[in-house]
This record gives structure tokens, sequence and C-alpha cells, in this order.
């Protein structure tokens, strides 16, 4: 007999949440805190998103993602989950990068950064002052048409190896290309050197069990392995408003709906193009999936360790 993945579920929730990466999860956390009764539906079979992990025999556990976040990631542990969430988290203090052009260890911050471009990459001090303060300044809604490579050659002309140094560290927090929007940059690389690179000290998988305890105990419904497969809408003056969702073949009714699944998914699969104004329509059909990365793991014999010189 087939699992009933929905079991127990209520016919209506205030709301449906879909996805349950941190986004997801915390969404449905702050709703759940104000009295929202609500549903999230997960189709994978664990939580997390892309805030996930996968085991290998020997016990060893591996974290995809969460290797590295800006310090302001304890602040929004504190206030959107718990104090215990946030105690978890610890500053990574040596960040060791090794390619074809350099090889370097750094701290990741501000300070050390600047010591690095004068002292190694020989950038004149007062350059490197007006690029943060450059970057302090940049507003996310100025309209700025810049790519990441107009900025950098504004800055450091003709210095692919600084330039280097400056983007590849974070590509993996927001899949940054050269192509990519000068101010996304901006915003991501300004909130890493405030204070450093942090991780959770305990691994994802730890984060998101807590997490998702946290949620059952402010009343949220969590259920993995379920798809939402449509959103059903109700045209009410001319537009189309959320009524409920089709999950597993079931339909589950609902006042709105959070998604956190991937954009184009939900706009374009799961809503339908044709039920959104035509303006909103043809923005959402410009955006494009971000660049992936390769990660390689390395597991380590119970007792073994690694040198903190090896970074």
């Amino acid at each position: 007999m087939a699992n009933n993945f929905l079991k127990d579920t209520e016919d209506y929730y205030d709301v449906v949440v879909i996805g349950s990466g941190l986004g997801g999860l915390t969404g449905a956390n702050c709703l759940a805190k104000m009295g929202h009764s609500v549903l999230l539906l997960e189709h994978h079979y664990q939580f997390g998103g892309l805030a996930t992990w996968f085991k290998r025999a020997g016990g060893h556990i591996f974290d995809i993602s969460l290797h590295g976040f800006p310090v302001g990631m304890i602040k929004s542990c504190r206030r959107y989950w718990t104090k215990e969430i946030a105690d978890s988290i610890v500053q990574l203090k040596g960040i060791r990068f090794v390619n074809p052009q350099y090889e370097l260890s750094t701290t990741f911050d501000r300070m050390d950064f600047t010591r690095i471009l004068q002292d190694t990459f020989k950038v004149a001090k007062e350059r490197i002052e007006l690029f943060y303060d450059h970057l302090k300044k940049m507003d996310y809604f100025a309209n700025d048409k810049r790519t990441i490579a107009d900025l950098f050659e504004e800055f450091f002309p003709g210095r692919d190896d600084v330039k280097r140094l400056l983007l590849e560290p974070i590509a993996y927090a927001n899949g940054s290309s050269l192509m990519d929007p000068a101010f996304a940059y901006g915003i991501v690389f300004t909130n890493f050197m405030r204070k450093g690179i942090y991780t959770f000290k305990d691994g994802t998988d730890s984060l998101i069990r807590k997490m998702v305890s946290e949620l059952r105990r402010n009343g949220a419904v969590l259920k993995r392995q379920c798809l939402v497969q449509k959103l059903i809408t109700e045209e009410k003056d001319g537009s189309h408003h959320v009524s409920g969702v089709i999950v597993n073949g079931k339909r589950i009714n609902c006042g709105a709906v959070l998604s956190n699944a991937n954009l184009k998914n939900t706009i374009e699969k799961l809503l339908g193009s044709s039920k959104l104004p035509s303006a909103f329509s043809n923005l959402a059909k410009k955006v494009r999936l971000n660049s992936t990365s390769c990660q390689v793991y390395i597991g380590l014999k119970k007792g073994e360790t690694i040198p903190e010189s090896v970074g």
C-alpha cells in the first residue's frame, strides 16, 4: 500500500508554504508564531532545500551549502528563530584561497583584505578605500545598470588578478559572474567584509532539525515527499486570487500561498503566466537560472585532523 504523506492534514490552512528552503522555513515560522494555521509542503525526502546534506559509509555527513555567510545571520536567527540557533554560529578565521594566480590565507574581513590588496597586489590604499566606500553607498533601488565587470574595471582597470580575488570567494554565495548586476555584488561583498565569514558549528543537519522542531512547537504542519502540482485560483473583479493547491493529487484549500520554490516554476508551471498582469509576466520571463558550482568532498578517518595552517 502506498504511503500517505499527507496523512492528518486538514482541508484548509490560512497559508500553504511551498518548499522548505531557509526562506520557506523562516516565512512559515513567522506566520505560525503570529497565530496563522500553516502547512509547509516539501517535495524532497528531507527538509532544508539547498541547505541540505548527504551521508556516506563510515558515518560521514557532508553539507551541501551554508559553508559560509555574513555575521548578520546571527541577528536574523535570533530575531526569527531562537537564541540556541543563533548561538551555534561561529566564525571561520582561516580562509585559504589556492589558484594559479595566487595563494593566500585571510580572515575575510575589510581590514585583512585591505592588507592583502596593498601588500600582495600592490594596490594603493586610497583606491581600496574608494572602492569600499562606493560599495557601501550602492542602492538596490537606484536603477544602476552597471555589471560587475564595469565596476571592477572602474576601480581596478586591467587587474584580472584583483578582480579574481574580489569575485571568486563569494561566487558560491550569490552565483555571480562578471556580467551580473554590480549592485548585487556590492550588497553581498559588503556584508562579508563587515566581520568575516561564519558557519553553523554543528552542521546543516543539526540546524534544520532545530528549525523543524521550532516550527512544530509553534503549531505549523510540515510534510515531506509532497509535490505541489498546481496553484488553484478564483477570478474576482478581473484578477486571480489563490484559493488552494493540488499536492500529490489532493486539493487543499488555503487563504494564501508563500512559494519558496523556483521563481520560474512557480509562475510558469504552478500558477500560469496568463493569470498575471502582462508587465509582471514579461519581467518574469527575463529571469534566468543562476550559475552552478562544483564541490569536492573529502572524508577523514575517525581521529584524523587537518592542521589549522591548511585552511
